[in-house]
C-alpha cells in the first residue's frame, strides 16, 4: 500500500524527513483533555497551526475554531464537539512544534489515547487530516447517539490490583475501560453499575473517581455505534503508516493499513492498554515522551510509570522552549 501524499501542513512529510530518534515517542491526548482556548497562541503564532484548524473547519461545516477559542464551554464538551476539538488542537500543537524548529527528531513510536489515536494516524501518514476530521466527526456523533439510547457512565478506580479489580467487574457488571497505569483503571457501564463498583472498591480499600463523560466509551454500550463507524472507517483511505503507531487495542505497533484498519473497526469497544502501549515503548528503548496537545493527562502517567522516564507537555508556545531542550 502506498505512503500518504505529505499534508499540505506538512505534518506527516515533515514529521519523518528529520533523523529518526530511537528513544523519542510523541503521544496524543483523549477526549476530556481539552479546556475553552486551548491552541488559541499556536493559532496566534504559527499559518501551519491555523491551516489545521481552517482546513478541519471545511470538512465540518461549522466554525471548529470559534467554538474552540470562545466557546460556549457547555457545548464545546459536547462528544460531538469535543472529539474534532481535540484533534485539531493537538495537530496544529504538533505543526507549531515542527515549523517553530523546536521538534527537529523523527520520532520511534506515535500513540494516542483513545480519540488522540487518530491524530497520532495522522502524525504518521496513515489518515489525511480531512478523512480523519470526517472519522473523529463520525465517532464523536454515534458515540453520543449510543450514549443517549444506551446511557453510562464511567469512573477511575485507584490503588487497587488486577485480582481486586477483575472481581470488582465481575461483582458488579462494569467492564475495564482504560488501563492508564497498575494502580489505575477506569471502568465503565450503566450508572447504577458504576455505582456500585465505586462502593465495592472503596470497600476493598481503593478509590473511585468519576469521570466527567457522557458515556460508557469502550465498552459494549457502544457496540451500535461500532457497527456503523465500521463502514465508515471501511469506506476511508487508510495508508501504511510511516512511523509505527502503537496500537489502543493491542498495545503492539502498527505498520500496515490492514493493521490500521482492523483497529479501527474494533477501538470503540475495546479497553485502552494505554499502561501496556507505554511499557511497550519502553522496551524499545524509548525513555522520552512529548505530549502533543490540550492537557496534562498523558504527561502525569508518564512520570508515574517508572524510573528514569521524562514527559514533555506541549501546550502552549512556551512550552516549545522546553523541547529544545530536550
Amino acid at each position: 500500500m502506498p505512503q500518504a501524499p505529505a499534508l499540505s501542513t506538512h505534518l506527516a512529510d515533515r514529521l519523518r524527513a528529520p533523523p529518526r530518534d530511537a528513544s523519542l515517542a510523541i503521544l496524543f491526548p483523549g477526549q476530556g483533555s481539552h479546556r475553552l482556548g486551548a491552541g488559541r497562541d499556536f493559532f496566534d503564532a504559527f499559518p501551519s497551526a491555523r491551516e489545521v484548524f481552517q482546513r478541519s473547519e471545511e470538512v465540518l461545516g461549522f466554525p471548529l475554531t470559534k467554538l474552540c477559542f470562545e466557546g460556549p464551554d457547555e457545548e464545546l464538551r459536547d462528544t460531538a464537539n469535543a472529539q474534532p476539538a481535540i484533534l485539531a488542537t493537538s495537530l496544529a500543537t504538533l505543526a507549531a512544534a515542527l515549523e517553530s524548529g523546536a521538534l527537529q527528531r523523527q520520532p520511534a513510536f506515535v500513540a494516542g489515547h483513545s480519540l488522540g489515536e487518530f491524530s497520532a494516524l495522522v502524525a504518521a501518514g496513515a489518515l489525511h487530516l480531512e478523512d480523519a476530521v470526517s472519522l473523529v466527526a463520525a465517532r464523536g456523533r454515534l458515540m453520543g447517539d449510543a450514549s443517549r439510547r444506551r446511557p453510562g457512565t464511567m469512573a477511575a478506580i485507584i490503588g487497587l490490583n488486577g485480582e481486586a479489580l477483575d472481581e470488582i467487574c465481575r461483582d458488579s457488571g462494569v467492564e475495564p475501560c482504560n488501563y492508564n497505569s497498575p494502580s489505575q483503571v477506569v471502568i465503565g457501564g450503566p450508572l447504577a453499575y458504576v455505582e456500585k463498583a465505586s462502593r465495592l472498591a472503596q470497600q476493598r480499600g481503593g478509590r473511585a473517581l468519576p469521570v466527567n463523560v457522557s458515556g460508557a466509551f469502550h465498552t459494549s454500550l457502544m457496540a451500535p455505534a461500532a457497527e456503523e463507524f465500521a463502514r465508515a472507517v471501511d469506506a476511508c483511505p487508510i495508508y501504511d503508516p510511516s512511523i509505527p503507531v502503537i496500537a489502543n487495542a493491542s498495545a503492539e505497533p502498527m505498520t500496515t493499513a490492514a493493521a490500521v484498519r482492523e483497529e479501527l473497526r474494533q477501538q470503540i469497544i475495546r479497553p485502552v492498554l494505554w499502561h501496556q502501549s507505554v511499557m511497550r515503548m519502553t522496551s524499545a528503548n524509548v525513555t522520552t515522551f512529548v505530549e502533543a496537545g490540550p492537557g496534562r493527562v498523558l504527561s502525569g502517567l508518564i512520570k508515574r510509570a517508572g524510573p528514569g522516564l521524562r514527559a514533555v507537555n506541549l501546550d502552549s508556545v512556551e512550552s516549545l522552549e522546553t523541547l529544545r531542550s530536550v
